[in-house]
């Protein structure tokens, strides 16, 4: 295939994203109007949330705080949940889990309920609108702001799942890794999975060997768990038995959540070449290509895509046949899945 020809391609594939944070997946629309309603005038605001070259993971998280201060309101939550689905739908993105972490802003009246709610109504205005996609929601736990925090996500979440009847179906654990032990966090995980909460754990995007190895075998017999990133789960020292964690994944088939550009951006991996993606592909692995913030890096789930078909040589038939393999890693219902996949295998290669 040529480059257009390619870029054409994968923008008409259906495709599915199981890895988007909502306060970072904005479009220069969207942000424009974010900026507008916090009635500030950041005369460079439009550049300085742009991830445009490498930065280290600590600069990224930096960016991510200075993000968060724009959606401090309802109508905030709203207007950029409906936009960050409609830009998907317009992506082809035909199934997608958005996550967020609920917040608590007594100066704006924002609780964590409201903001979840606000979510929730942005999505079923969607619905109401006819766009074609399926959207449901994690529920975000911040591993910064404590287990006392994240178990008041899982109660909210189990409330909200209940009442929408699974449009609220898991957990995503994430926040910046080189803060706590995620191992602290079993309690809730295990809590959650007995809940029928579906669990998307952020593991080994730094080489934390101790902690992703403690939370995967507590967690991984009694729960659902797709793995956030999971960049240095093969690159642990095998000289002192930390492919342990390596061999217990690949042996679950535990999925994994891969971002290509996100990784490239924050310096976890140093080329497109060299990244997991394929490593696990090659051993015929589950894993997702999804995009973590097409805002903040400045992406999409067809340039994912286009970057993966170019760096590893995948044909058209190959990326249909993978597409349609996604599916069986998806939060929702097998009832969902079906649907799905016979949406997919009509697709014209």
């Amino acid at each position: 295939m040529d480059g257009h020809e390619l870029e054409l391609f994968c923008h008409r594939l259906p495709k599915v994203e199981l890895h988007t944070h909502l306060n970072t997946s904005y479009s220069p629309e969207s942000l424009r109007q974010l900026i507008a309603l916090s009635g500030d005038t950041w005369e460079h605001a439009m550049e300085e949330l742009h991830i445009s070259s490498d930065r280290d993971i600590d600069e990224s998280f930096k960016l991510y705080t200075k993000i968060q201060k724009l959606v401090t309101t309802e109508k905030a939550v709203y207007l950029l949940t409906r936009s960050v689905i409609k830009e998907y739908a317009a992506d082809n993105v035909k199934y997608m889990e958005l996550r967020s972490t609920p917040k608590e802003i007594p100066e704006t009246g924002m609780s964590r309920e409201l903001y979840l709610r606000t979510m929730i109504r942005a999505v079923r205005d969607c619905e109401q609108e006819g766009l074609d996609i399926i959207v449901k929601l994690l529920v975000s736990i911040d591993r910064r702001q404590g287990v006392k925090v994240a178990e008041m996500a899982v109660d909210l979440a189990e409330k909200l799942m209940q009442e929408t009847n699974g449009l609220v179906l898991g957990i995503d654990f994430s926040g910046d890794p080189k803060v706590g032990d995620a191992a602290n966090f079993i309690s809730v995980f295990l809590d959650a999975g007995r809940r029928g909460l579906k669990l998307g754990l952020h593991l080994a995007e730094l080489p934390n060997f101790e902690e992703t190895r403690r939370v995967l075998k507590a967690c991984c017999d009694h729960c659902v768990v797709r793995i956030g990133h999971g960049t240095y789960l093969h690159r642990y020292d095998q000289a002192t038995g930390h492919d342990e964690v390596e061999a217990f994944v690949a042996e679950r088939k535990i999925p994994i959540e891969a971002c290509l550009t996100s990784n490239l951006r924050t310096k976890t991996v140093e080329n497109l070449e060299q990244h997991h993606f394929k490593y696990w592909l090659d051993k015929d692995h589950p894993v997702i290509l999804c995009t973590d913030g097409k805002g903040v890096y400045a992406t999409s789930l067809t340039e994912e895509y286009i970057k993966a078909a170019r760096t590893f040589s995948l044909t058209k038939q190959m990326l249909k046949e993978y597409v349609i393999s996604t599916l069986d890693h998806i939060f929702a219902s097998e009832e969902t899945r079906q649907v799905l996949r016979a949406r997919f295998q009509q697709f014209q290669v």
